[in-house]
């Protein structure tokens, strides 16, 4: 399970792995990295992971960070159940189909590495493709590493120039 934060009464978070309050910034912010979030009511237990989720899409709309069209909200509204189930469906669809390009891009990209000789062959990366996804530390390391190689090959431009 992923990140469990506690909402209490008086509407604070709490994140219970850092012990600490967090913000709706700050939970977005959780989001964005990668992070699996779970916001339960302190008292009865119950899941308000969607009315929060929900929560900082509203607050984003109101600072104009996602703006979206008011008739899209209208129709959301007017038709309920069934609008928002097509919705969902569709956004799961379509999120799921961008998620499928940037891997099939990442793997684009990691076997034109290998071939400018920037990382290992592209068989040791079908290898391991084959196993579990990488953890999210493998992957800072990964980039890292693919930062350095950059740094030295302009290094390498640099002095031939």
């Amino acid at each position: 399970m992923g990140y469990v934060i506690k909402r209490y009464s008086n509407r604070k978070l709490y994140d219970t792995q850092e012990s600490r309050y967090v913000t709706l910034e700050e939970i977005e912010e959780m989001i964005r990295a990668g992070r699996e979030i779970a916001v339960v009511d302190a008292a009865t237990g119950e899941d308000l992971t969607s009315v929060t989720l929900a929560q900082i899409i509203l607050e984003n709309e109101r600072n104009r960070r996602a703006a979206l069209p008011s008739a899209f909200l209208h129709q959301l509204i007017k038709y309920g159940d069934t609008w928002q189930d097509f919705v969902q469906k569709s956004m799961k669809s379509s999120l799921e189909g961008l998620v499928g390009s940037q891997r099939e891009m990442d793997r684009v990209f990691r076997e034109w590495a290998a071939r400018s000789g920037w990382g290992p062959a592209p068989s040791a990366r079908n290898e391991r493709r084959e196993e579990a996804p990488p953890a999210e530390g493998d992957l800072r390391d990964e980039v890292d590493l693919l930062r350095q190689k950059v740094k030295a090959l302009e290094e390498r431009l640099e002095k031939r120039k």
